[in-house]
């Protein structure tokens, strides 16, 4: 019977021949989704020197085999993590990076930095619901709004926002109900906005993330997340914050385009590698 980490170390040698980016990581998580083990559990049997149990040997070959082909770990095991959250995902849905945490975490400072009771929170083109599960979680009392117009993604927000209480509304997020307009503290967007031109490097990204989700239109890519940061604008209250993830190469132009839609106190944030990551302003007084 083969040992745990023999059979660990075969796989993560044939992911890296594979190019995949961290083999080792994914090797664990791989290792973790068919034994149904956490990774402590999983470190504590290979310092054991456990045997890998062969009932799960085809099962385990068939996933490192498909992830070699480039398909995104999270479809082959169905969850992402981001935050303090588990979520839902596959074919259809926009992975949510590490990167949107950081936009997550302006958005809520500002509320805490506000002490504003009960808030009311808003997430535009939310994919798999990452932010507004996250808003919904984290922040005690608040009503959050999730919007996503993907026939494909929609199951996907619900299933990972419901949980949380969020509104769920499956509709363009530039064109919400007159109702909500001036009643929100809060907009946070991670919208579409790869320009035309720039393709994404990586495979996982390229050939299995939604389009829908990856190019913002326009010569800039910026199209939709004009329309969203006009419909943003809309929504938020007097001194409301809006916080619009984007790429490095869109810092200026983002700014730019806040200011014109009436935006106060605009400013730009990086991620912790330290890329221009997102931009924020504020409604006026």
């Amino acid at each position: 019977m083969e040992e745990l980490t023999a059979v660990r170390r075969q796989a993560i040698a044939a992911l890296a021949d594979a190019g995949v980016p961290s083999p080792g990581v994914d090797a664990d998580l791989l290792l973790c989704h068919v034994l149904g083990i956490s990774r402590s559990e999983l470190k504590l049997r290979q310092m054991r020197g456990d045997a890998f149990n062969p009932a799960y040997r085809q099962q385990f070959t068939e996933l490192v085999a498909a992830r070699r082909t480039r398909i995104p770990l999270q479809h082959l095991t169905g969850v992402a993590h981001f935050r303090y959250l588990e979520l839902k995902v596959g074919p259809g849905v926009f992975i949510p990076r590490p990167e949107t945490e950081t936009v997550v975490q302006q958005g809520i400072d500002y509320l805490h930095a506000q002490g504003i009771d009960n808030p009311r929170c808003v997430d535009l083109c939310s994919g798999s619901g990452a932010i507004a599960a996250a808003l919904a979680s984290e922040v005690p009392g608040s009503s959050v709004w999730a919007v996503e117009l993907s026939e494909q993604a929609i199951g996907y927000t619900r299933a990972n926002c419901q949980p949380h209480q969020v509104n769920v509304l499956h509709q363009d997020a530039s064109q919400l109900p007159a109702e909500l307009h001036g009643t929100m503290d809060l907009v946070i967007s991670n919208p579409p906005y790869i320009p035309p031109n720039a393709i994404p490097r990586e495979a996982e990204v390229r050939e299995h993330d939604p389009q829908m989700a990856l190019y913002g239109l326009g010569e800039d890519g910026l199209q939709i997340p004009r329309a969203i940061t006009a419909q943003a604008m809309a929504l938020l209250r007097p001194g409301g914050y809006y916080v619009m993830e984007h790429a490095e190469v869109q810092r200026e132009s983002a700014a730019a385009m806040l200011r014109e839609a009436g935006f106060t106190h605009v400013a730009g944030h990086e991620d912790l590698s330290g890329r221009a990551r997102a931009t924020s302003g504020y409604a006026p007084q």
